[in-house]
């Protein structure tokens, strides 16, 4: 596993994620969904992180896992802030990229890992 490309794109998104949630609260006033986006956005990276220090297969494995599910259900925020225009389409669909993009890595990790493990 390449940890640098995931763990430099799931920081970095996680940042932009950041600044999203700091927008959304300042300039639009919206506190409910701008904290899930926080919460599963910078989960992400976290749990890429600590597959990394896992303490076992079982560990790393896991913690991926957990990484792809906090990245859809990252999806389904931008998704829903952008249908309620709470968030522009430009900026939801660069983050919506950014977010797949991650997404993709994280399958490809993962299915690497499944077919060596075995």
């Amino acid at each position: 596993m390449d940890n640098n490309i995931i763990r430099e794109k799931s920081f970095d998104f996680a940042v932009r994620i950041v600044h999203l949630y700091n927008y959304l609260c300042k300039e639009k006033q919206e506190y409910v969904m701008s904290k899930q986006v926080l919460r599963s956005g910078t989960s992400i990276g976290a749990n890429i992180r600590e597959a990394g220090r896992g303490q076992s297969s079982a560990d790393f494995s896991a913690k991926l896992s957990i990484a792809l599910k906090e990245a859809d259900e990252t999806l389904f925020w931008l998704e829903l802030l952008v249908k309620t225009d709470y968030l522009d389409q430009k900026l939801g669909d660069s983050l919506h990229a950014d977010c797949e993009e991650i997404i993709k890595i994280l399958v490809s990790i993962t299915k690497h890992y499944y077919t060596t493990q075995r």
